[in-house]
């Protein structure tokens, strides 16, 4: 099975080491760099994984997942070159893929040998629990083929789609910071829970398995949708989240009456607001250029 090399081993390197063993991926086919070096031994004792350089990491890996912070891409990215430009001229062409958040493909083929296949990959923080979403980006020279590997890796820890690049800051506006629009909102619940009369305990555990449960009724109307789509059936299953929310609200209802205050306050146009927010600072931050 091709090798897999993860360049950082952080939050994101170790959900996606952790998530392709449970995948069933070999330890033998897994090599991490790391430069903290708690961190490189914490990882090694944990997983039983080689830790290694950056250069002996990338030289033998027909993936490489470069998971650092975007100011750490530069150094990193220059001894990945490095080592990509000594390979062996009959090995198999390498796959570079990016999780740094704002690095563009562009900034990568710029430096890596001229043609080098290059995907961008933008996951969110559920990831570590094996419950994120991953979008995926190709870049100039990345075939369909090498797009459909990235994905099957990422897949390990969560679902997986694939975007144009140029839809990436948005992408992270939704997803990379929608984790967090989610505890605001939950958090906000909570208080309005406790406010209403409810221990904290209770108010937490109500909220949190409420969200967990309309999650999973929304993706199950999802998957079911796809699957009629098929048949040519699709049409005739409600699977929106609007739709779901008109089941769930009965005339002249409690729900009714929460939903119009939620309106009144314009909580729909702040969520846009938010997402607007997070994108235009998403472009602020890009690096594009080497």
């Amino acid at each position: 099975m091709a090798r897999i090399a993860i360049i950082g081993g952080g939050s994101i390197g170790e959900a996606l080491l952790a998530g392709l063993l449970r995948a069933g991926r070999q330890v033998k086919d897994l090599v991490v760099s790391e430069k903290d070096q708690e961190r490189a031994k914490y990882l090694s004792e944990k997983y039983s994984v080689l830790v290694t350089s950056v250069a002996d990491a990338a030289e033998n890996a027909s993936f490489v997942i470069v998971a650092v912070k975007p100011s750490d891409v530069g150094p990193v990215i220059d001894e990945i070159a490095d080592a990509a430009a000594h390979a062996e001229s009959d090995s198999a062409e390498q796959v570079f893929v990016t999780v740094a958040a704002g690095v563009t493909t562009d900034y990568f083929e710029a430096k890596l040998p001229a043609g080098a296949p290059v995907v961008r990959v933008m996951p969110n923080a559920p990831v570590v629990v094996g419950g994120g979403v991953s979008a995926l980006a190709p870049g100039r020279f990345a075939t369909a083929e090498q797009l459909k590997e990235v994905a099957s890796i990422f897949d390990a820890v969560g679902g997986v789609l694939t975007v144009a690049e140029s839809q990436l800051d948005a992408v992270t506006a939704l997803s990379g910071s929608g984790p967090a629009y989610f505890f605001y909102v939950v958090e906000a619940l909570i208080d309005a829970g406790v406010a209403a009369g409810l221990s904290r305990s209770v108010a937490t555990d109500l909220v949190a398995q409420t969200m967990a449960g309309s999650a999973a009724m929304l993706l199950e109307r999802i998957d079911a949708v796809r699957a009629a789509e098929d048949t040519g059936l699709g049409s005739a299953i409600d699977t929106t989240a609007a739709q779901l929310r008109a089941t769930v609200t009965s005339p002249g209802g409690t729900t009714a009456a929460g939903l119009r205050e939620l309106e009144k306050h314009a909580v729909r146009a702040a969520l846009a607001d938010a997402v607007d927010a997070a994108k235009q600072r998403s472009a602020q931050l890009g690096i594009t250029s080497g």
